[in-house]
């Protein structure tokens, strides 16, 4: 983040660690559709590829 007056480095910092664990949070959430995706990507190329 660029230093602009104003800003105070320890509430940036944890405002960025807790983005990060929204987004780490989300992609937890998202595993387990990960296998039903990927088989629906694979049937989806097979179907369009000859």
């Amino acid at each position: 983040m660029a230093r602009v007056g104003g800003r105070n480095l320890a509430i940036s910092w944890i405002a960025g660690l807790l983005c990060t664990g929204v987004v780490a949070g989300l992609v937890w959430f998202a595993l387990p559709i990960v296998p039903t995706m990927a088989q629906f990507v694979g049937e989806g190329m097979r179907s369009v590829l000859p």
